[in-house]
């Protein structure tokens, strides 16, 4: 005769019909929602800010405000990746994760070719 080996098994808890198998939200449906559509402040990334202070871009926090402003309203609108145009600057961002990604000045931006962009932000 074969030997069988038993193992015992951890008990799980037993639910009865009608009880969560899942614990309640800390915050209500109503705060959520209001937190995921509230404006998101920009990130700049390491490459963006060498890129600003190589090229010696300077951005008002007045014109920071209209960017962030801007972008949040695009990632809205389901942007993902746009183009900023500034007077004296185009800036590459991610909507989706609010991060400034690259920096250039206008000039330099002339004659680029600017690919994977779903959406342009033009500011004067």
């Amino acid at each position: 005769m074969e030997q069988v080996n038993l193992q015992r098994l951890h008990s799980q808890p037993q639910l009865r019909p009608g009880q969560l198998t899942r614990p309640a939200p800390k915050q209500s449906f109503a705060e959520q929602l209001n937190s995921a559509l509230a404006p998101t402040p920009l990130k700049i990334s390491k490459h963006a800010s060498a890129r600003l202070t190589e090229r010696n871009i300077t951005i008002s926090e007045a014109e920071w405000a209209r960017v962030t402003d801007k972008v949040n309203e695009a990632k809205a609108k389901g942007i993902r990746d746009s183009l900023v145009l500034m007077d004296q600057a185009a800036l590459i961002v991610s909507a989706k994760n609010s991060t400034v990604i690259t920096a250039m000045d206008r000039t330099e931006a002339k004659d680029q070719l600017f690919t994977n962009i779903d959406g342009t932000i033009v500011l004067s």
